[in-house]
């Protein structure tokens, strides 16, 4: 077998040098070993890192602030402030905001307990402020607002008096500082009308008026004072003023359904309590006081149904809210559903275990479903009132309700004995126990 063709060539002929390549390849390691240097050192960033999210500044959390009281979500406008002074804690001007709104929100808070927490917790946002300015008239007049609510608020008469003291040092302060303060002006007239110097607060809140006629702040208290004068009709035009001014606050909502019952123009109050119960619905605000403000309507008026009906709907709100199952069971003992009665006020009055407050929830009054793990949960006990102004009509009307027990007086007589120990001397109490321990007898 023959082949035939060319010499094949066992040797390569050899490539030819080519230096600009061997140029590129030095170039390449020597910009890879610089890039990574300047990647240590923080000057480079890697590729394909996430996007930076901005930072937001204190001023960005206060007009989110600013935007959800107007909005009439107190709640999350009080969280905005407390970021904004998280990152600017020595600004005074956050800090007096902050304890107003505080201030405020406690009016839409269902317990006595917790709203005078959330008072205590403007206490020391203000009083931070004016430590950290104290030539800040606005602070100092904010102060003036949040010690009056806080001696509205106290039991004890000494330190009702030493929040007054402090109310009324504040305010002679702000003016010091501001002559024409008009916030200053406007709370010193809600401190006379919680002193009973009407007159006084008056001359006030008209001069505040004159000053400012575009303050809800201004109009809010002026309607205080009105209405602590029984002028209801003046007040409430004072409030709509204050309305017009912030439309979404539901706080003024409810003074001003408060001061229509008065007037007996039930129709009118409904509105206001269910305009502030549709703002809360709309800002998806669970709060159980308008559904509370209009049972008590209906109750006034007689409706003893729906009455319970709005006052149950705000105990699904707030199941463990003591009070709102005293009001509860009080409506109940008026339509004459003793059982229902009994079953609502021992939990508010002596309080209720967990299985007890499900067993009342979900079988008693059927306002929960026991067999949904998530509202089973929210039966997680009550626990009961202490005797006290707030809670006394509360008490009574329980013991009266055991009396129809012949079973339940030693129950009723135990009531009896905690009320005669507080308030024997009041002609009322005495009456209803003298009443309740005949039909024991």
């Amino acid at each position: 077998m023959q082949l035939k063709g060319d010499r094949m060539a066992f040797g390569g002929t050899g490539r030819r040098s080519r230096p600009w390549r061997i140029l590129i390849l030095v170039t390449l390691i020597v910009g890879g070993i610089l890039l990574t240097r300047l990647v240590e050192a923080g000057r480079v960033e890697p590729l394909f890192l996430p996007t930076p999210t901005p930072t937001r500044n204190a001023r960005s959390h206060q007009e989110e602030g600013q935007a959800h009281f107007a909005s009439g979500d107190l709640e999350r406008s009080i969280a905005a402030y407390t970021e904004a002074v998280r990152l600017r804690p020595e600004d005074a001007e956050l800090l007096a905001e902050l304890a107003r709104i505080q201030t405020y929100s406690s009016a839409l808070i269902a317990t006595q307990e917790e709203g005078s927490d959330r008072l205590q917790e403007a206490r020391i946002s203000i009083d931070r402020a004016v430590a950290l300015d104290e030539d800040s008239a606005p602070a100092w007049a904010i102060r003036i607002f949040v010690y009056d609510w806080l001696a509205a608020d106290a039991e004890d008469l000494r330190q009702q008096q030493e929040y007054f003291t402090a109310a009324e040092a504040s305010a002679s302060r702000a003016v010091l500082l501001d002559p024409e303060n008009v916030l200053a002006l406007a709370y010193d007239a809600e401190v006379d009308v919680d002193q009973l110097r009407y007159a006084e607060a008056l001359d006030k809140i008209q001069s505040a008026l004159n000053l400012d006629p575009s303050s809800m702040d201004v109009h809010r208290v002026y309607g205080t004072v009105l209405e602590s004068s029984g002028d209801y009709e003046g007040a409430i035009a004072a409030y709509s003023r204050a309305a017009q001014i912030n439309p979404n606050l539901t706080f003024i909502y409810l003074r001003m359904g408060a001061n229509y019952r008065r007037l007996r123009q039930m129709d009118k109050a409904l509105e206001y309590f269910s305009r502030a119960a549709t703002i809360n619905s709309q800002l998806g605000i669970a709060n159980p006081i308008p559904y509370w403000s209009i049972g008590r309507t209906y109750l006034q008026d007689g409706e003893f149904f729906i009455a319970a009906r709005n006052l149950e709907t705000a105990v699904v709100i707030s199941p463990g809210n003591p009070e709102l199952l005293g009001y509860l069971g009080i409506i109940y003992f008026k339509a004459r559903n003793y059982q229902n009665a009994i079953a609502t006020l021992k939990c508010a009055v002596d309080g209720c275990t967990d299985a007890e407050h499900a067993r009342l929830l979900c079988d008693t009054l059927a306002i929960l479903d026991c067999e949904d793990e998530e509202q089973v949960f929210r039966a997680s006990g009550v626990a009961g009132l202490e005797l006290g102004a707030e809670s006394l009509e509360y008490y009574y009307t329980y013991g009266s309700a055991l009396t129809l027990d012949k079973a339940s007086c030693p129950e009723a007589e135990r009531v009896f004995l905690d009320l005669d120990r507080s308030y024997g001397t009041d002609p009322i109490v005495s009456a209803i126990i003298s009443e309740g321990r005949a039909l024991c007898e």
